[in-house]
């Protein structure tokens, strides 16, 4: 049954930065869908939001299977209705330098960290472009920006690098529509307490959804 809420869709779902994704929009009217390998992990969160009186539907989903990943995205808009955010916080990373990365390795992390994102917006985009509505928010990373500063996290470089290039190129190509899209490149450690809290990071994402358009493509932190 679909609810009378509007949905925000968080793929890569888990403690950190996902579950103040998942507060926020919720703060915001949203019922929140999340996707995780392991969606027990934000089981306590679920339980916090449903105390709050907001709901958090969790499902197991890989979002290295693009298959998967589409089902999954339609039965939430069956069951649960529209998808009108979609926020992508997944990543897979092998830790190696690049010299030494296993070939399938950086592949399958690439498979995660960018081909997910895309295969996820290519399947909430139909139906917000009939509906005139909808952000496609993903979650950026400082090694885009600079890669050499932790060499041993090359494949998750390459994958930020494919993020922003996707954002920038997507949103261009949904210049002058209702669709938003846009990242939030986060240039270091998510830590409670500092600049990069993560509910201060959540808070950006929050903006970069509800800003009257013009909306920027992406906000660094």
């Amino acid at each position: 049954m679909s609810s009378a809420n509007p949905v925000a869709l968080i793929i890569g779902m888990g403690p950190g930065l996902s579950a103040a994704l998942a507060q926020r929009f919720a703060a915001g009217g949203y019922v929140i869908a999340g996707f995780a390998r392991s969606p027990e992990k934000s089981a306590a969160l679920a339980a916090e939001l449903a105390e709050q009186g907001h709901k958090l539907d969790l499902r197991t989903v890989d979002a290295g299977d693009f298959a998967a990943l589409a089902s999954a995205v339609r039965a939430v808009e069956d069951q649960l209705g529209p998808v009108e955010v979609l926020v992508y916080n997944a990543y897979s990373a092998t830790l190696a330098v690049p010299s030494q990365i296993p070939l399938d390795a950086l592949v399958a992390d690439f498979r995660v960290n960018v081909g997910g994102a895309l295969a996820a917006a290519q399947a909430v985009l139909p139906a917000m472009q009939a509906r005139g509505k909808g952000s496609i928010l993903l979650t950026g990373g400082g090694l885009a920006l600079d890669p050499t500063g932790w060499l041993p996290a090359a494949s998750l470089a390459v994958g930020k690098a494919g993020i922003r290039n996707l954002a920038q190129s997507l949103h261009k190509e949904m210049e002058g529509s209702p669709i938003r899209v846009g990242t939030v490149t986060v240039t270091g450690q998510i830590l409670p307490g500092t600049p990069l809290a993560p509910e201060t990071i959540a808070q950006r994402f929050w903006e970069l959804h509800s800003t009257p358009a013009p909306a920027p493509v992406e906000i660094i932190l």
